[in-house]
């Protein structure tokens, strides 16, 4: 099976580029979502650890913001206990797609984490900061201390691109990503 990571800036497209490959993709930020909706385990550790912020299940979005944006050892506390749960689902997920050609890892803290391997190819999504600046201003919850917290854990954009095998010129038109996307498909198939 060959695993292909996908990395880049927060906001830059990862996960739209990661949907268009057209093979099975494991998306973090989804399963993280369903975590905190579905599963009791991490509402209570959670509230152990922090609970003058996760107060409630299902754990709602704002309470982790609210805990993150208060003191940056919870980010780091928060990302310890949901990353182990993360790590079990991917684990389940390229069991289950095991024969599969080619799986897609969209993973924000791929390289952070150390989640990837050494044979798997790494795509970076390179997109314009007044774009990216721009989609992230759309999101619902958008908060720019927010951004800055999680900008502050991950690895320098240069070091990212460098360490990719490819790199998508991400312009949000679907007509570019597609060939893209078919180029590496092509390339590595």
């Amino acid at each position: 099976m060959i695993r292909i990571g996908i990395i880049g800036e927060i906001g830059s497209g990862k996960s739209y580029v990661a949907s268009r490959f057209g093979h099975p993709v494991f998306n973090a930020d989804q399963e993280v979502t369903k975590l905190y909706k579905n599963d009791r385990k991490i509402f209570k550790t959670l509230n152990k650890l922090i609970p003058e912020y996760i107060v409630s299940f299902p754990i709602k979005k704002q309470e982790i913001s609210k805990a993150i944006l208060a003191n940056q050892e919870n980010l780091k506390k928060i990302i310890k206990i949901v990353h182990r749960e993360i790590r079990k689902k991917l684990n389940l997920f390229l069991i289950k797609n095991k024969n599969k050609k080619i799986t897609i890892l969209d993973i924000p803290l791929l390289l952070e984490n150390k989640i990837n391997n050494k044979k798997d190819l790494l795509v970076f999504v390179d997109s314009q900061k007044s774009k990216i600046n721009k989609k992230l201003k759309k999101r619902v919850n958008f908060n720019i201390k927010l951004l800055n917290k999680f900008k502050r854990i991950q690895l320098p954009i240069d070091y990212k691109k460098r360490k990719a095998n490819f790199i998508i010129k991400n312009d949000f038109t679907k007509k570019s990503v597609n060939i893209a996307i078919k180029k590496i498909l092509n390339e590595i198939t």
